[in-house]
């Protein structure tokens, strides 16, 4: 009897054991499935190594996330915490998905803590949509359903034990041993280590390595941004690879575009990290000035960030205005956006000339800075009146703070403090009705210095959309195109009218030959399509014509350099690479205002500094191909060849963009720069 009793009793704690052993692993099996459901119901494949990383991680994740919660001697405790932190899991999970189908792009950290609130608010009708949908339905259920499942199912099998004796040791032992085959295995590849390491982006890493591996790191690079090392690599002496060379051979020799700065003296008393800063750029090579230097000197500057904007918008017959901008003032040909922040995002870029490295607050960032680089302040130094404007709540984003510091003289109006006069509410507001309310306050005001974020050509495209509903009719007959591309050329019919009425104001004032009218986008239309990805967007390939396969291909996108004075001209056409860091460079060339060419990322167009268009994702373009950072590809143009050296060159050139980009941020440096100068 006794004997038996004592096989019973090994038979029931190998079973215990047995049941323990799966309760151990359920939570890395979980997470596991989390990123596979992911990845397959956002970017698809490819279905290779990457995989195998997201098991590695997700296993020592897992193996950890039970440790932690099997401490107290108290198994309600344990019980408790593991399983709410399975819940918040799948959450998150289920989180970033919609979010991935509304953005059409993974949003770090510092963009969802900075402007998650904000960005709920503006699309709370598309997200309720998109989530009670019968897709949305199926996504919950397939990220939350076996989670909830292994709950209930569990509560016999998991009875929370503290762990005892060596299981401690054992499970931490497991968890290194994966979490350190995950690194190894990613440092096998140098295209996927450069992703983990020095061409960090989150995009990417939550694509290559899983959500929850882009979040640690991403967690990381937050804490440590004020530590970080603003070390920056070397080029290869050949300056012919370098990226940075003369490249126009001009018949007049030109000076350069360099301010009477003391590095020397700068860098005697500055932080590290100052230092190092004031060393990269002291290495610079200026550009030049050139024959167009000055060309708008003294003009009006009306500068319009429009909301969802596409190349695609522009067309003959059905925008004229737009046409006539685009077409009869300097022609690019090439020209890029980087989404990487959604709209503040691009506003930061099309304002400052950088890409946003702190993700959503970047722009928030600057309220605490001098600003002295914008032209805002460039040319409010120089007598102009300025003001900003958006037609839709002034405080979104923290607008009545950011746009009140960006250097225009009369502040910032939006709707709650003062557009609301001349806008009605509704959404989108109209950018018609908001020209016709602000032209007369500053059309007599010469110089003026005006700054649009417009907002009609903001999604969601169907009838529910004020804008697409009031042009519906222009547009509903136009053959080749969804309904939901018409939707998207219907709002954006708003903008061409308002482009009308601006042009004919300037017009009838006769200053329309002595004002500039700037127009870029702050993103591509991301609202086309909530339920699909770069990948399977049905219409954004309608739009674009050709199915969107990666990044560079989604932004592509027009920007409008345009003065009444340049329709008496030859046609002014920039074929290479542009994007929109090279605005700020480019507009400050043209206005003739004494600046620094070192200090910005971007390039002035003109000038006789190499092509480079560059994002936050580590892809690259020149006049002589595309790499992309993600496989570690170079595309050469039709007809180039370059070297391994001019790749490793490119490569290191925009680390080092990139990095500066976060420094500028981090310390405010074009004031600790300018500021030595008494600017």
């Amino acid at each position: 009897m006794a004997g038996r009793k004592k096989r019973e009793r090994e038979r029931l704690e190998q079973k215990q054991h047995r049941q323990r052993i799966v309760v151990s692993l359920m939570p890395a099996v979980l997470l596991f499935y989390e990123e596979l459901a992911l990845k397959w119901a956002t970017v698809g494949g490819p279905w290779d190594l990457t995989i195998l990383f997201s098991a590695l991680f997700s296993i020592a994740y897992g193996l950890l996330l039970f440790v932690l919660t099997s401490l107290s001697k108290h198994p309600k405790v344990n019980l408790f915490f593991r399983r709410f932190v399975l819940f918040v899991i799948g959450v998150i999970y289920t989180a970033y998905y919609f979010e991935y189908r509304i953005f059409k792009m993974f949003y770090d950290l510092r963009t969802v803590l900075s402007g998650g609130t904000d960005a709920l608010t503006g699309f709370t009708n598309d997200t309720v949509n998109l989530v009670f949908s019968v897709s949305g339905l199926l996504h919950i259920l397939l990220f939350l359903g076996p989670i909830i499942l292994y709950l209930i199912l569990s509560r016999k099998a998991d009875r929370g034990e503290q762990l005892h004796d060596l299981e401690p040791f054992l499970l931490i032992t497991c968890f290194i041993l994966f979490y350190v085959g995950g690194v190894l295995a990613i440092s096998f590849s140098r295209v996927m280590y450069g992703v983990y390491t020095s061409e960090y982006s989150f995009q990417t890493a939550v694509t290559d390595f899983g959500l929850a591996t882009g979040i640690r790191l991403d967690a990381e690079h937050l804490l440590n941004r004020k530590d970080q090392n603003m070390e920056f690599e070397v080029l290869n002496e050949e300056t012919e690879e370098s990226g940075e060379e003369e490249t126009k051979e001009e018949a007049v020799v030109y000076d350069y575009s360099r301010l009477d700065i003391d590095f020397d003296a700068l860098m005697e008393s500055d932080t590290e990290m100052l230092r190092q800063l004031d060393s990269y750029v002291s290495e610079q090579l200026p550009s030049r000035k050139n024959e167009y230097t000055g060309l708008f000197k003294g003009k009006n500057l009306i500068f319009i960030s429009a909301e969802a904007f596409s190349a695609e918008v522009i067309d003959r017959e059905r925008t004229p205005t737009l046409y006539r901008l685009a077409n009869k003032g300097i022609r690019f040909t090439d020209y890029y956006q980087p989404a990487s922040a959604g709209t503040t995002g691009g506003e930061y870029e099309n304002v400052f000339g950088l890409l946003p490295t702190e993700g959503g607050s970047s722009f928030k960032i600057t309220s605490r800075f001098s600003n002295r680089m914008t032209m805002g302040n460039q040319l409010n130094r120089l007598g102009y009146n300025g003001w900003a404007f958006h037609n839709n709540d002034y405080t979104f984003y923290d607008r009545n703070i950011t746009h009140n510091n960006l250097g225009y003289s009369n502040g910032f109006m939006g709707f709650g403090n003062g557009m609301e006069a001349f806008v009605t509410e509704q959404f989108p507001e109209s950018d018609l009705e908001m020209m016709e309310g602000t032209v007369d306050l500053y059309l007599d005001q010469e110089p003026f210095n005006v700054y649009y974020m417009s907002v009609s050509g903001h999604s969601l495209y169907n009838l529910s959309n004020k804008m697409s509903a009031k042009h519906w009719d222009e547009y509903k007959d136009l053959e080749g195109y969804t309904d939901g591309v018409k939707c998207y050329f219907a709002a954006n019919q708003e903008l061409e009218d308002a482009l009308t009425y601006l042009v004919e104001r300037l017009e009838a004032a006769g200053i329309a030959d002595d004002t500039v009218i700037v127009i870029g986008a702050d993103h591509f239309p991301y609202g086309l399509d909530y339920g699909e990805d770069i990948g399977t967007s049905d219409n954004l390939a309608n739009l674009y014509g050709y199915p969107v396969t990666n990044y560079l291909e989604r932004d592509h996108n027009r920007l409008i350099i345009w003065s009444g004075c340049l329709e008496k001209e030859a046609p002014i056409t920039v074929d290479e690479p542009v994007s929109s860091l090279d605005i700020l460079p480019t507009l400050l060339n043209l206005f003739g205002v004494e600046w620094d060419s070192r200090l910005l990322p971007g390039r002035d167009v003109f000038s006789n500094r190499s092509p480079l268009v560059f994002t936050l994702n580590y892809d690259w373009k020149t006049d002589r191909g595309t790499f992309y950072a993600g496989s570690g590809t170079f595309v050469p143009n039709e007809g180039v060849t370059v070297s391994d050296l001019y790749i490793e060159n490119m490569r290191k050139t925009v680390r080092n963009k990139i990095n500066y980009c976060k420094g500028v941020l981090q310390v405010d440096y074009f004031d600790h720069v300018l500021s030595s100068l008494g600017n």
